[in-house]
């Protein structure tokens, strides 16, 4: 336990200081936005492009990797879509519940993964990153076609989010760098430069985000997106792992993976597509501090 507790205290110390100094007013209010949107659209892509872009597959497990983050992610999906009506009655809620239920926060899921295990925790994390990224964006941007209160009309607007998608892009040109055979020969330096300041800048934004002001009248959406988030998947998870043997890091960095609390991006997509903004604020800042409670207890009970 106090291995994974150490693992997150620097995390936790990031998150802190980013809710803080954007309380205290020590940046002015529009710099967050603009952390956040840099994080999103440059570091995060530079990381994910630099340590997929020099990654070889050849001996790497990804097939059963591949495997249990698409079990995972469609059991989960389903499940919510068949119980949508019974989550929620207001199909903009069922969009931010359905979230809050499904995606993961990458910039914790490497933060720890690399606390952990070091450089092939990071190389492992941003494998699953780049399977997890694909197909989660997939199934939340079909959700907000279907369920979100903005007007889409025929595929062309859908496919112009997938393709759009900066952290897709990046896993597109990473696995393209690393599957060809072309690696990072000229550009790996820069990358590497401007991806170490992915993970710090995103915590920070993350801390920034939240906000505990938005927490009351969304009880209900918070309770039932964290059973999905940490009680759910942890357990599909865990039932994959076993069922295709999968060991060692490439196991550990999944189960954790499935057990970080939604992510702040999810904030943004609500915002631009039509979903309810204000339950994915409350969302994301309760699964953000209840992970540093549930994440040791399901680190030593999974891992």
């Amino acid at each position: 336990m106090m291995t994974f507790i150490t693992a997150l205290i620097p995390i936790m110390i990031l998150i802190i200081l980013g809710f803080i100094l954007r309380r205290i007013k020590f940046l002015p209010e529009e710099t967050w936005p603009g952390i956040e949107k840099l994080t999103y659209f440059v570091l995060l892509p530079a990381l994910l492009i630099r340590t997929l872009g020099k990654q070889s597959l050849i001996g790497a497990p990804w097939p059963s990797m591949l495997l249990i983050v698409v079990g995972t992610i469609m059991t989960s999906a389903l499940l919510l879509i068949i119980l949508r009506k019974a989550l929620s009655k207001n199909n903009a809620t069922f969009t931010s519940i359905f979230q809050g239920g499904i995606r993961f926060n990458t910039y914790i899921t490497l933060a720890v993964a690399q606390s952990l295990y070091g450089a092939t925790g990071l190389a492992m994390g941003s494998v699953a990153a780049g399977f997890m990224i694909v197909l989660i964006n997939l199934w939340c941007i079909s959700v907000f076609v279907i369920w979100g209160k903005a007007s889409f009309q025929g595929v062309l607007p859908f496919i112009k989010q997938i393709v759009g998608n900066p952290l897709i892009i990046a896993c597109v040109i990473g696995w393209f760098l690393s599957i060809s055979g072309i690696g990072l020969p000229f550009v790996g330096d820069v990358l590497e430069i401007v991806g170490q300041a992915a993970l710090p800048f995103g915590l920070l934004a993350v801390g920034a985000a939240l906000q505990l002001q938005e927490i009351k009248g969304h009880f209900r959406a918070i309770a039932l997106s964290s059973i999905a988030q940490f009680g759910l998947k942890p357990l599909i998870t865990i039932f994959l792992v076993s069922y295709t043997g999968l060991t060692g890091v490439a196991a550990a960095v999944l189960i954790i993976a499935f057990m970080t609390p939604t992510a702040p991006s999810a904030y943004i997509l609500a915002r631009q597509l039509g979903g309810d903004k204000e339950t994915m604020a409350s969302i994301i800042t309760v699964q953000t501090l209840l992970a540093f409670l549930i994440m040791p207890v399901l680190g030593i009970l999974l891992l």
